[in-house]
């Protein structure tokens, strides 16, 4: 089993009616949806900060494109899928 720990939040009170209204319906807990939600967000919004870390070093390190030769590569990749289609 995996170690766990509590934590108190205050929601709205319309959020935890429905959080109840999803735990009947999916014969699931408020406490393990509502967990299952903070570490995805969680999830989402370190992968999203780590990104732009990245992208701020690879900057600082000039590793880019200009922007001209990036929308070129995008626009020869797009006329490329739509000619597949054809």
């Amino acid at each position: 089993m995996t170690a766990s720990t509590t934590m108190t939040i205050r929601l709205d009170p319309v959020v935890k009616d429905r959080l109840g209204r999803l735990a009947e319906g999916t014969r699931r807990s408020r406490s393990f949806l509502a967990a299952e939600a903070v570490a995805a967000y969680v999830n989402r919004e370190l992968m999203v900060i780590e990104g732009i870390e990245q992208g701020l070093a690879d900057a600082e390190a000039g590793r880019t494109v200009p922007h001209a030769e990036a929308m070129a590569q995008i626009d020869a990749a797009i006329e490329e899928a739509e000619r597949g289609r054809s």
